[in-house]
């Protein structure tokens, strides 16, 4: 894997405040559901001027390049990152699921990114259509994670506002931390006591029967969860851009074309005006483009 934009001292003293482009190392930790799954893939670590390098990259250096921020003094604020993947001609699945456009160092990257994460938040669609399986614990990640303060494996959380889910899943029947559960307090109340009775955690996170983006984030802060990580779908991932709760946007750029009518990574509304984001880091492997994004 080549660096094709790097995080450097200099572009790290010119971070917003949180600190977005400065790297540091992370806990590490695995989920693996089924489509961009965490499998292996052959990534290499940073180049400098003139140096050659031929070694794959370690768990340990994805994640020092993929770390959230150092949080501030004080309360840690919630930090919101999202990763998706699209085609060359802005396809976010093929035939309805993300795999086909995917690369082994994607899922090696995606595997990472959970890693590093306290709580992944996805559509309740999503979970239907990718398969998500609760997170399994993974012996290399395992001393991180508890020397960090985190669960053995990050909580799947689900924002849905019917609750028409599947509760004898092993998402809900054997997962190693409680499954939670995002809803509206106008949610029917049937089918919230299902959930409970299945095991989930329910976490009431807007006033009507859908989920209010920003008391997610801070609902989920409220449970300790402060690194945040959401793989959409693209009508979630949407949602989190209009309410403008998005902090950071991992991007992989798959070199396919798709045609068709496919989602792209967001859909709903446009907002008024176009947000910016920076780019922070850029990674290439075998014509896949790995970029990261923080807000302004």
């Amino acid at each position: 894997m080549r660096r094709l934009f790097p995080v450097t001292e200099e572009t790290a003293a010119q971070a917003p405040a949180g600190g977005a482009r400065t790297p540091g190392r992370g806990p590490e930790g695995e989920v693996s559901p089924a489509g961009r799954d965490g499998s292996e893939g052959e990534v290499r670590p940073p180049v400098g001027a003139g140096a050659a390098v031929d070694r794959e990259w370690s768990l340990a250096e994805l994640a020092a390049a993929y770390a959230y921020p150092e949080p501030a003094p004080g309360a840690p604020r919630p930090w919101l990152r999202a990763n998706m993947v699209s085609s060359l001609d802005g396809a976010a699945q093929h035939e309805g699921r993300s795999q086909p456009i995917s690369s082994a160092t994607d899922m090696r990257i995606f595997g990472t990114l959970r890693a590093l994460a306290d709580v992944v938040v996805v559509g309740a669609e999503t979970v239907r259509q990718e398969g998500y399986r609760p997170a399994r614990v993974r012996d290399e990640f395992a001393a991180a994670r508890a020397a960090a303060g985190q669960t053995p494996v990050p909580a799947i959380a689900i924002v849905t506002a019917s609750l028409e889910l599947d509760f004898t899943l092993p998402l809900f029947t054997s997962p190693l931390v409680p499954t939670l559960v995002l809803t509206g307090a106008a949610a029917a109340p049937d089918r919230i006591a299902a959930a409970e009775r299945a095991g989930a955690q329910v976490v009431i996170a807007g006033e009507g029967m859908g989920v209010e983006p920003a008391r997610a984030v801070q609902a989920l802060a409220g449970l300790g969860h402060t690194r945040l990580l959401t793989e959409g779908g693209p009508r979630l991932l949407g949602q989190l851009i209009a309410a403008d709760v998005l902090d950071e946007l991992c991007l992989t750029v798959s070199p396919t074309l798709t045609a068709g009518n496919a989602q792209r990574i967001a859909g709903g509304p446009s907002v008024a005006v176009p947000h910016r984001f920076e780019l922070a880091s850029l990674l290439e492997q075998d014509g896949f483009l790995f970029g990261r994004y923080c807000r302004t």
